[in-house]
């Protein structure tokens, strides 16, 4: 059941009701994103810079001329990393027993059962990450709601069609994803071959 949106507008998963009560959200952060990025870049800047200044001949400027540069520097490429096209697009991945429900770069969530995924695979791309979900069959894929935008972007695998979503901005983060996804999809430990005595 899906509650009410504006027409056009990204379904965000509070406005769909989960298929099961165990659900587990991961969801594109813009605001963590940044936060992270800005805290590496000023991290990097400080400890670069005093290296650059001496192979340069240090200016003089005192140590708080550096770190003001260093908040300017991380604070502009941070919000353009986080606030570029693709990385604004909401993108968010739920799991549960009911399934796994996808919504990708502002597209429409979908709804697969675990019976109906072939295949799942978050792997890198560059200096993304990304997921891949190949259904059994396109026609076992359930749309949530249609506002219009569509669903899930696909790309063509060797097992067949696969929805795909950037999940570089996932929080917790693309790794917890995987460990759930595995959980869900190898819900058993594997057994152990015992092999009984030998009377020999």
């Amino acid at each position: 059941m899906v509650r009410s949106t504006i027409e056009g507008m990204p379904i965000a998963p509070e406005d769909v009701e989960a298929p099961a009560a165990d659900t587990v959200l991961f969801r594109s952060s813009p605001a963590r994103t940044f936060v992270t990025v800005f805290a590496v870049l000023m991290l990097a800047y400080l400890v670069v810079s005093p290296v650059v200044g001496r192979i340069a001949r240090d200016t003089g400027d005192p140590w708080w001329v550096t770190a003001v540069q260093a908040v300017i520097v991380g604070a502009t490429v941070a919000a353009f990393y986080s606030l570029s096209a693709r990385a604004a697009l909401t993108t968010w991945v739920r799991v549960s027993a009911g399934g796994l429900e996808l919504a990708a770069q502002g597209s429409d969530p979908v709804l697969l059962a675990w019976a109906d995924v072939a295949a799942v695979t978050v792997r890198r791309s560059g200096l993304r990450t990304v997921l891949e979900v190949t259904p059994v069959d396109l026609d076992t894929v359930h749309p949530v709601q249609d506002s219009g935008v569509g669903g899930p972007p696909l790309t063509e695998t060797s097992r067949g069609p696969a929805f795909v979503a950037d999940l570089t901005q996932i929080w917790p983060s693309p790794r917890a994803l995987r460990r759930e996804l595995v959980r869900r999809l190898h819900p058993y430990p594997k057994p152990i071959l015992v092999r009984p005595p030998q009377p020999w």
